[in-house]
């Protein structure tokens, strides 16, 4: 009931929005984290499916086989879920706003339950350009990744609540402020 989704696409500023929540007080539960955090404590089981538990090298593995990348989230996404709901079930006795940052939310379809999404938007061409000059690649790379996931846009049109983060920083901070506004309301 007080769970909002925080999302939107690769390069578009979802972790600095997250992170500028943090710094007003919101609690943000972060898929990513709890991946990593599972990918630990699950990586016997990992390594005997693989035959590794490095996450770089099961990068690799999971990058270059989309086979063995659907095994890896069948494995993993159940557990994620799991430890996203008990957190949220924990939360929702406090009744105030707390974050799910669930990158792949739309691509997932996944978690139904919640509700109310807030997308971090960026036009695509900035997401190419911000991608390519973060991960160091070429643009044609950064526009294969960017069109990997259901595209920005779509997104938008689809969220609850949007903070744009097409300007600087400064910008960004306004938007975050704007949205702080509009939940409080």
């Amino acid at each position: 009931m007080n769970a909002i989704i925080l999302t939107g696409s690769i390069a578009t500023g979802k972790s600095t929005v997250a992170s500028l929540l943090r710094l007003y007080g919101y609690t943000i539960i972060s898929a990513d984290e709890v991946a990593h955090k599972l990918l630990e404590e699950y990586s016997n089981e990992i390594k005997n499916i693989f035959g590794t538990s490095d996450r770089k090298e099961l990068g690799k593995i999971v990058f270059n086989d989309e086979k063995e990348r659907k095994k890896l989230e069948a494995f993993l996404h159940p557990k994620i879920k799991k430890y996203i709901l008990n957190e949220s079930n924990r939360l929702e006795k406090y009744g105030v706003p707390y974050f799910l940052d669930i990158p792949l939310y739309f691509e997932t379809g996944n978690y139904n339950e919640f509700k109310n999404v807030v997308v971090i938007y960026t036009p695509k061409e900035i997401q190419i350009q911000r991608l390519a000059n973060r991960n160091n690649i070429s643009l044609d790379e950064a526009e294969k990744l960017v069109n990997l996931q259901i595209d920005i846009e779509e997104k938008k049109d689809k969220a609850t609540y949007i903070i744009d983060n097409s300007k600087d920083l400064k910008h960004l901070q306004k938007e975050v402020e704007k949205f702080i506004n509009q939940l409080k309301s």
